[in-house]
């Protein structure tokens, strides 16, 4: 369970954790990260193969990676995040500490101890820092809020049984409940 911290902490702190210890910095404050659940993690690694696969089949340029994989979102040592998925297309944002700077699109998978997180503070952050898409996947009420930022708009929400259409693909349409078969 994600708990804030009231002291201002930098990158540094986040890597002086120990071994298995995982967090999130946002603008200074700490968010501690509880370790995923099975369906969490399926939901993770479908996605995450779905798009490598579709990006491979078209001969794009783009990665994918699954967390933990480190987005320095401003780059800067005050914001650090581990999205649960992170789609770069500019090959100069990686090196080989992650990615600097927004990811094309995000997606994370939410809990009832990530919701105010994932729907407010990330939603803001990835929207100002040019993350052009960003879904929020929900396990528990099987929806999908995906959301346009770079129309600045939310898109929709769907239930897992529907055809989500991506916004930075044009032919490429994903269905949870297949994904989980």
């Amino acid at each position: 369970m994600p708990l804030s911290k009231e002291n201002t902490f930098t990158t540094k702190y986040i890597y002086s954790l120990p071994e298995g210890k995982r967090a999130e910095l946002i603008d200074g404050v700490i968010y501690d990260m509880a370790p995923p659940n099975r369906l969490h993690q399926e939901l993770v690694m479908n996605l995450s193969a779905e798009i490598r696969d579709y990006i491979k089949k078209n001969n794009g340029s783009c990665k994918v990676y699954p967390a933990p994989f480190a987005v320095f979102l401003n780059q800067d040592d005050k914001t650090y995040v581990e999205p649960d998925i992170s789609v770069i297309c500019d090959k100069s944002k990686l090196d080989d500490r992650g990615c600097n700077g927004a990811p094309d699109w995000i997606i994370e998978i939410a809990s009832p101890s990530t919701k105010r997180l994932d729907f407010g503070i990330k939603l803001f952050k990835y929207r100002s820092a040019g993350v052009r898409e960003y879904w929020i996947v929900n396990p528990l009420t099987k929806t999908v809020n995906v959301f346009d930022l770079e129309k600045q708009e939310l898109s929709d929400q769907y239930n897992f049984d529907d055809d989500i259409q991506v916004c930075i693909y044009d032919d490429l349409t994903i269905n949870i409940t297949e994904l989980l078969k």
